[in-house]
């Protein structure tokens, strides 16, 4: 099998590499993102493209894959949004991919996003590289006892959950599925308004569906306690990043700790260090000194990448031999 992968880090190098001393595939890694003008850089005898989350597969894209003989679009990540599955169904072009890598460890990352927004770690930080050893505006507040709100509770949001019971917070949750383990431990499924109305701190954990694009706007934000926490693990698409803005400008929304963005396939995984960055959304989000931000590695542990590797050339070796694609997407 030939297979071509599309935004190409050197850390997908390196892990794809070794998990195909198994397999022995031969495989061609690109850094661009896929999208319109590159589809055409599939080469003969390429059938697989192995695409993240930022690359583009919408349905003129996947039918020039399909042209050029794609026959397998394979997923490195959980979410598909960015997927158009009806054109995939229409060209029968099976997409596959990796529902869960690790999930403690985007677990983890929002749980160590929300302590070092709460205890201010990132200016203790560059005070103490100054000399600066004054406490004043580094004032946090204790977590034990908070109501933590999480939406989504799929397998990084359990996670999520737990962890939040074991620092002693009360934590509610909403879900169109209900966990009964969760339940059981004390987690106490309510409305979504509900939610909003009692969270001293809400975490996002859903995928992203036209359902729950913009879930947090203008509207549901004004449902919030005035100072509450929001913290988005999960996709971008989920907030409305200049509704949020207002909301911190007008300090109803306490702080924000987000490592995702809407727009980040402009931003994430580039070094951009000497640029203009043309996003003024953007730009304007990262002046606020209450807002934590990080560029999508809450997937980026050893364990999470492994998985991934894993996971991916395993759902290759199945279309390959014709077994069933059990971590097919379909609509």
């Amino acid at each position: 099998m030939d297979i071509l992968f599309y935004s190409a880090q050197p850390y997908d190098i390196k892990y794809f590499t070794t998990a195909n001393e198994k397999y022995h595939y031969r495989l061609r890694f690109l850094e661009y993102p896929l999208n319109p003008d590159n589809a055409a850089l599939v080469k003969p005898g390429e059938s697989v493209v192995c695409a993240f989350v930022n690359d583009h597969l919408d349905a003129p894209v996947l039918h020039q894959l399909y042209n050029q003989g794609i026959r397998l679009i394979a997923l490195r990540a959980a979410g598909f949004n960015n997927v158009d599955l009806k054109a995939a169904a229409e060209l029968k072009l099976p997409v596959v991919r990796v529902p869960a890598y690790s999930p403690h460890a985007v677990a983890e990352h929002a749980v160590a996003l929300l302590l070092g927004l709460n205890r201010k770690i990132y200016k203790a930080y560059n005070r103490i590289r100054d000399n600066n050893f004054t406490l004043n505006g580094l004032e946090g507040f204790d977590l034990y006892g908070k109501t933590v709100g999480v939406i989504g509770t799929g397998n990084i949001g359990a996670i999520f959950c737990r962890i939040m019971m074991g620092f002693g917070c009360k934590v509610v949750a909403y879900d169109m599925y209900k966990n009964e383990a969760l339940e059981k431990a004390g987690v106490e499924y309510v409305s979504l308004e509900n939610l909003f109305e009692q969270a001293d701190i809400i975490s996002l954990h859903c995928p992203l569906t036209p359902e729950t694009k913009h879930l947090i706007n203008t509207s549901t934000i004004t449902k919030m306690k005035r100072g509450v926490f929001l913290l988005n693990t999960s996709r971008g698409g989920l907030i409305d990043t200049k509704a949020v803005i207002e909301a911190l400008k007008n300090c109803h929304i306490g702080a924000l700790a987000i490592d995702v963005y809407e727009q980040e396939e402009n931003l994430f995984f580039h070094d951009l260090s000497s640029e203009i960055i043309q996003d003024d959304v953007w730009s304007r989000l990262i002046t606020f000194p209450n807002v934590v931000i990080t560029s999508h590695q809450g997937f980026f542990t050893h364990e999470a990448l492994t998985q991934i590797a894993e996971t991916t050339l395993s759902n290759i070796a199945c279309f390959e031999k014709g077994e069933p694609l059990v971590n097919e997407v379909k609509i």
